[in-house]
């Protein structure tokens, strides 16, 4: 295998791998809530979980997949954020599987030139691998929001790494 191809293929294993952590601890959350408290809002200024999850399938869905892939780009951001019912817990967590799943496959399938490639989108000029990290991070930073706002409405620890040491030191 050439050189590019691997790296090619250990970036998108890499975020496929980030995207997968995050969707894991998102499900940890919604599992100790209710269907109320997943609509819930901090603060009239701040977003629900609910409302969260729908924004997070809307950006993978424009700069994940409709822009690697050549897409057109239907993407409506307001809504993500004005909608206050309609979708269970469960629906929630299919539609963000099934947009990770989605831009994941969108990752694996593209040639290196469409990674490489720049293209304007929500007016960033990116390139695909600009894309790939834009999603892994944005899906991190909103994880991280998620689970904040799951230990204030539960006053508990999450459990992400239970049974994994994290003081283990690094090995060369």
């Amino acid at each position: 295998m050439d050189k590019e191809k691997e790296l090619q293929e250990e970036l998108v294993w890499n975020a496929g791998y980030r995207m997968n952590e995050s969707l894991r601890m998102i499900k940890i959350c919604l599992d100790q809530l209710s269907e109320e408290q997943v609509w819930e809002k901090p603060n009239e200024s701040s977003n629900s979980i609910a409302n969260l999850i729908l924004h997070l399938c809307g950006n993978i869905t424009q700069y994940g997949i409709a822009s690697i892939q050549n897409l057109e780009d239907e993407r409506i951001r307001d809504e993500e954020f004005s909608t206050d019912s309609g979708y269970t817990k469960t629906e929630l967590i299919k539609k963000l599987e099934d947009t990770i799943s989605d831009a994941k496959r969108a990752f694996y399938d593209a040639p290196l030139t469409e990674l490489l490639r720049k293209r304007n989108v929500q007016g960033f000029n990116f390139s695909g691998v600009g894309n790939i990290i834009h999603v892994t991070e944005h899906l991190s930073y909103h994880t991280g929001q998620i689970a904040l706002w799951t230990k204030i409405l539960q006053n508990r620890d999450l459990g992400f790494y239970g049974g994994v040491n994290l003081n283990a030191k690094n090995e060369s």
